[in-house]
């Protein structure tokens, strides 16, 4: 993949995947927006990275659950004329035991679809016009990689407004790839585990360990994915190597998936 002038959004890029995601883009020539909501400090560790391997880096705050923060994270990048990739990573949860229907508010579904799912929404909108007029400029459509969840495809995961959240992003894939083409792909990924503060955070130290420790014995592949690992799947669909590929999501879960 060459990047040189490739421009990109990376929506919660703080840190985790997000992060790792915007350091794999970042090349000379490279134009990104690392975001954040909340975690400025680590946003900008996270760009100084990519300044250092040659990257030009703006960092704009935005809760991608506002559309008026979709609109100014997309205009920022106004002055490039053009952008080549939008990466819709931002995403929230609350960790409730599925049987626990009382865990979950009203309150609670509606921020974590906000977040999740009318979020990317937004980004797209906001961002359309300039992903339209990076695909004219060269020649190929643009790129949106959505980062859902396996959950979306089980109804498992850290709780079930989570999942049902993931489970509209995909089919909210499938009808923006068919609405957006030719000038814009819109695909998934799906990871299972991925071994990053997000579990930690929800769960504490011991219960991320026990969750991580569970999934290693589990799966097939007897490993617990890194944010590397899911974001060389992400840049890959951001790329033109899978420039024909369209309305797809994308599993990555070590195998999880086929025990039975």
């Amino acid at each position: 993949m060459s990047k040189d002038g490739m421009c990109a959004i990376v929506t919660g890029s703080a840190s985790g995947l997000g992060a790792a995601t915007a350091q794999i883009l970042a090349k000379p020539g490279t134009r990104i927006i690392v975001n954040y909501s909340n975690s400025k400090t680590e946003a900008e560790q996270t760009a100084e990275l990519c300044r250092k391997q040659g990257a030009e880096v703006l960092v704009v705050q935005g809760d991608v659950s506002r559309d008026e923060d979709c609109k100014k994270i997309a205009a920022a990048a106004q002055g490039w004329g053009k952008l080549d990739v939008l990466i819709n990573n931002a995403g929230t949860t609350k960790h409730v035991p599925h049987h626990d229907l009382d865990g979950l508010s009203a309150e609670d579904f509606q921020r974590i679809y906000a977040v999740n799912t009318i979020g990317p929404f937004q980004m797209i909108r906001a961002a359309r016009s300039l992903l339209e007029a990076g695909a004219k400029a060269s020649g190929i459509p643009s790129a949106v990689v959505n980062v859902s969840s396996v959950a979306g495809i089980s109804g498992g995961g850290s709780s079930v407004a989570y999942a049902a959240s993931k489970g509209a992003l995909n089919t909210m894939t499938q009808s923006l790839g068919r609405a957006l083409a030719p000038l814009i792909r819109v695909n998934t990924v799906c990871p299972g585990y991925i071994d990053t503060p997000w579990f930690t955070k929800g769960r504490g130290e011991a219960g991320a360990k026990q969750v991580r420790d569970a999934v290693v014995a589990r799966v097939p592949l007897k490993v617990a994915s890194t944010a590397e690992d899911i974001a060389n799947l992400v840049c890959f669909l951001a790329s033109p190597a899978s420039s024909n590929m369209t309305g797809e999501f994308v599993r990555m879960d070590a195998g999880m998936h086929l025990i039975q």
